[in-house]
C-alpha cells in the first residue's frame, strides 16, 4: 500500500502467482458525493480525477499493466481478454485471462465482486454478479470460461469480495422469483421483511451456485458495502436511500504475476 491509498488483500486460497485486491474509496481526488477514489468513468465523475485515481492505484498496487476496465452491463457475458483487439472497454460483466500481466478488473458499489483462479494457477477470472447477473448465469459462464483454459480435474478456488448484506438488501418478488424458478432450495436466501418484500442474501445465493457448479474452494470476505460506510460505496444507500446525486465505484482485481 501506498501513503493514503488503502488496498484490501483477499483471504482466500489463490495459488502461487496468484494477484488480488480490493480498493476501498479512500485515497483518491474525486469531490462528491464520489469522494474519495472512484474509479468509475460512467458516474458523472470528472474525467480528470477518474485518470488520476487510476494512476494511483496502478502506482500504489505496482501493476503490471492498466487494468482492463469492462462496460458492464449486469448480464452475463465474458470477456476473453486473451483474445482479438484491445477494444475500451468491452461490454461484458467478466473476464478470464491465462496471460501473465494481463490484470481483470470489476467496479461495484453494492453488487458483488467474484474472483475465480485455477488451483494450479494457469489462469484466472473476475465477474460482477449482482442480482440480474446471477440470475442471468454470469457465474456459470464465467466458470465455464475459465475450465476452458485449464487442465482437466484442476480445482477452482473462489472469493467473493464486498457487497451488500442482507440485512440492507429488501427486494420484491421480482428479484426473488427467478431465483426460486431455477431452485427451489434458493429460498433460503430470502428472509421474510415487510409485505411483498424480502431480505435477500446475494452472497449466499453466489455460493449455492458455485457449490453446484464443482468449486472445490469459496471464501466470502463477509463486508458490507452498505453498512461500511468509510469504506466502500454503495448505490442503494447513497442514491436509492439518501438520495445522492451519484456515488462512486470502488475496483476488485486479479491478474497472474508476470
Amino acid at each position: 500500500m501506498s501513503s493514503g491509498l488503502p488496498l484490501l488483500a483477499p483471504d482466500w486460497r489463490a495459488p502461487p502467482g496468484v494477484r488480488a485486491l480490493v480498493t476501498t474509496r479512500r485515497g483518491g481526488v474525486s469531490a462528491a458525493p464520489r469522494e474519495e477514489l472512484n474509479l468509475a468513468a460512467h458516474v458523472g465523475d470528472t474525467a480528470a480525477a477518474v485518470a488520476e485515481n487510476r494512476r494511483r492505484l496502478r502506482a500504489a498496487a505496482a501493476l503490471p499493466d492498466e487494468p482492463r476496465w469492462l462496460h458492464q452491463v449486469h448480464g452475463a457475458a465474458v470477456a476473453d481478454l486473451d483474445a482479438g483487439a484491445r477494444e475500451h472497454p468491452v461490454q461484458a460483466d467478466a473476464a478470464v485471462t491465462g496471460r501473465a500481466g494481463t490484470v481483470c478488473a470489476v467496479l461495484t458499489a453494492d453488487c458483488l465482486p467474484v474472483l475465480l483462479a485455477a488451483g494450479d494457477g494457469s489462469a484466472v477470472a473476475i465477474a460482477h454478479a449482482g442480482w440480474r447477473g446471477l440470475a442471468a448465469g454470469v457465474l456459470e459462464a464465467t466458470v465455464a470460461a475459465l475450465r476452458t483454459r485449464i487442465a482437466a480435474g484442476v480445482a477452482l478456488a473462489c472469493w467473493i469480495g464486498p457487497a451488500i448484506s442482507a440485512r440492507h438488501f429488501e427486494v420484491r418478488a421480482d428479484v426473488r422469483e427467478p431465483f426460486l424458478a431455477a431452485d427451489a432450495e434458493n429460498a433460503a436466501a430470502f428472509v421474510p421483511g415487510r409485505a411483498g418484500h424480502w431480505q435477500c442474501d446475494l452472497p449466499w445465493l453466489a455460493r449455492r451456485q458455485l457449490q453446484r457448479l464443482g468449486v472445490a474452494h469459496i471464501a466470502d470476505s463477509g463486508r458490507c458495502t452498505y453498512a461500511e460506510e468509510a469504506h466502500f460505496y454503495s448505490h442503494r444507500r447513497d442514491v436509492q436511500h439518501r438520495g445522492l446525486a451519484g456515488t462512486g465505484r470502488f475496483a476488485t482485481l486479479i491478474w497472474l504475476q508476470p
